[in-house]
């Protein structure tokens, strides 16, 4: 009988890293326009745990996919969540000033530009997750 080969299995500190860099080429390849992009990336690749991407390529992990595959399905993840704070703070909700010890993107890019930012990263979540392989 063969057996096939055990998945790459990534650690926490190892899929933090390749969620923050999966998501940085995404939006490398979708050409926004200089200030969107700017804004999008400020509230997506600033500080942060990575929590939800974590879990998300542990789970595919833990059912026998290489954590490479899971990258696009757990970025999507954090583009969503990264998508509710930017709308979360916005002045006609929490008016949050700091998120993370930092300026919030409509404090740092304006309101307009934070909704848009956000709306951007909900649907570029989607499109991201179009591209997972499974």
């Amino acid at each position: 009988m063969q057996t096939m080969p055990a998945p790459q299995r990534l650690a926490l500190r190892e899929i933090h890293i390749a969620v923050n860099d999966s998501m940085a080429s995404f939006l490398d390849r979708r050409g926004l326009p200089s200030n969107l992009d700017e804004a999008v990336r400020y509230a997506l690749l600033g500080p942060g745990k990575r929590t939800r991407p974590q879990l998300t390529v542990l789970a595919c992990q833990a059912l026998g996919v290489a954590g490479s595959l899971a990258l696009p399905g757990a970025g999507a993840v954090e583009m969503i969540h990264a998508f509710s704070l930017v709308h979360d703070d916005l002045p006609a909700l929490d008016n949050d000033e700091l998120r993370r010890g930092r300026p919030t993107t409509h404090v740092s890019y304006g309101e307009p530009m934070a909704i848009l930012a956000g709306d951007a990263l909900m649907s570029l979540a989607f499109e991201l997750a179009g591209e997972s392989p499974n």
